[in-house]
């Protein structure tokens, strides 16, 4: 059987001050079959090395987005990488399928517990509501989406829950791609 490999593509502006996403990281950095980038440690200047990039999307079979919501999306760089890696005719369009078969999984957290994304709620809406163009960008690239990890209330929460949150990130990304069918949208 030949490992599945797993590529997360980690986006925190404040990465050294998220106690969550660090301990999520961490968590999974020793698996074997993880590579683990960090957009803001490698392009802090926003230089993003497309030719780079795509050869690691090659190597992977499950791409993970990995980062906090910032205002009901993506942080800014995982936003400009996406604008230049995913280029027509590399990743979708005519001669664009270069990620088709793979996998995307969304991992995020919220500051706002869950409460929060009800209508009615702080946010006005489900949570469900700001998943469309991360479906989208899976579709129009022949990527398999599969159900979204999502933390709400990330701030909130006790050392005992965060660290089982963190260790079952772990156990999913271990047992990829043999996940239960709850875990994934195929």
């Amino acid at each position: 059987m030949t490992t599945s490999r797993i590529l997360i593509l980690y986006a925190h502006p404040g990465g050294e001050h998220s106690h969550t996403n660090r301990l999520m990281i961490e968590a999974a950095r020793s698996l074997p079959q993880v590579r683990i980038h960090d957009l803001y440690e490698c392009y802090p200047d926003f230089h993003i090395d497309v030719e780079y990039e795509q050869a690691q999307l090659r190597e992977a079979d499950l791409v993970v987005l990995h980062h906090p919501i910032h205002w009901y999306s993506m942080p800014a760089l995982q936003k400009e990488w996406i604008d230049l890696v995913l280029q027509r005719g590399w990743a979708f369009g005519p001669g664009g399928d270069a990620l088709h078969g793979k996998d995307f999984w969304l991992v995020a957290t919220t500051g706002g517990d869950a409460d929060a994304y009800q209508t009615g709620g702080r946010h006005g809406h489900p949570f469900s509501d700001f998943l469309p163009p991360y479906q989208q960008t899976a579709r129009l690239c022949g990527m398999r989406w599969l159900q979204p990890n999502i933390l709400h209330g990330a701030h909130h929460l006790s050392k005992e829950a965060l660290t089982m949150h963190a260790a079952n990130y772990r156990v999913l990304l271990d047992s990829y791609p043999d996940w239960p069918a709850a875990a994934s949208s195929r």
